[in-house]
């Protein structure tokens, strides 16, 4: 590992970024069968510290998703890795989603929930990259936008690894790694 990661958004940050969002969340949900939708892998923390600062009833539900495999680019072709475990017709369903950058694993994902007759969908995302955009997809709940570089941390990977850093950092690459645009599946 020759890589190093520079701080971009520390623990404390977040944490008060997602407490805001949750905040959001409950007043604009308020009364709803609300689901979330939790894309794995690099959702998973954001999503359990999103999920307990909603203060409403909730089911969280989890969908995991693979554009990247262990590039830092992402393929194109998204692959269903492991889908819902029950159903959301019916439900008000919020995708919760790490990254946002071109916009095509969102809008493939978006258009199968679709499919599936939810009441409502929405989408709560930790970051967004504007400069890789695609396809424009709603966004309901943004975190933070960030600058075209790749993040790691807070549950974003690269090649699986510093999913365990508390903060969000961008991956500087030392003389062995490669360069890139992304931290996770998201895009």
């Amino acid at each position: 590992m020759t890589e190093r990661v520079k701080v971009l958004f520390d623990e404390t940050r977040l944490q008060e970024r997602v407490a805001q969002m949750g905040a959001q969340i409950t007043s604009a949900c308020r009364g709803q069968d609300l689901v979330l939708v939790v894309v794995l892998k690099g959702s998973f923390v954001f999503a359990a510290d999103l999920a307990r600062r909603i203060d409403l009833p909730l089911t969280v539900d989890f969908l995991g998703l693979r554009s990247y495999g262990d590039g830092t680019e992402t393929s194109g072709v998204v692959q269903i890795t492991s889908d819902l475990s029950r159903s959301i017709e019916g439900r008000d369903v919020i995708v919760v989603e790490d990254i946002v950058d071109t916009g095509l694993t969102m809008a493939y994902l978006l258009d199968n929930l679709r499919t599936r007759r939810p009441r409502s969908l929405r989408v709560a995302a930790l970051l967004h990259k504007p400069a890789r955009t695609r396809i424009v997809v709603p966004i309901d709940w943004l975190g933070f936008t960030v600058d075209d570089v790749f993040v790691v941390g807070y549950g974003l990977d690269h090649a699986e690894r510093y999913r365990n850093l508390p903060y969000i950092g961008v991956l500087e690459p030392g003389p062995s790694a490669t360069t890139g645009t992304s931290g996770a599946v998201g895009s």
